[in-house]
């Protein structure tokens, strides 16, 4: 049995990722769409941007619900 990778692709514009759909269909190459909503995603990276660039905020657990 061959061993399975996985490659992560980030097509910049709507024309690039229907050539690459057509590339692995022609190619008879198996790929799923993520389920993940794009502007969910952009959010997620946007945060971890801003917790590297030290923008957070910390509140402890007593001052929850204050």
């Amino acid at each position: 049995m061959e061993k399975m990778e996985t490659i992560l692709v980030y097509p910049k514009n709507p024309d690039k990722m229907k050539a690459l759909k057509a590339f692995l269909k022609a190619l008879k190459i198996d790929f799923e769409k993520s389920p993940y909503n794009p502007d969910f995603v952009s959010k997620i990276k946007r945060s971890d941007e801003d917790i590297k660039a030290g923008r957070t905020s910390k509140i402890t657990p007593d001052d929850i619900w204050k």
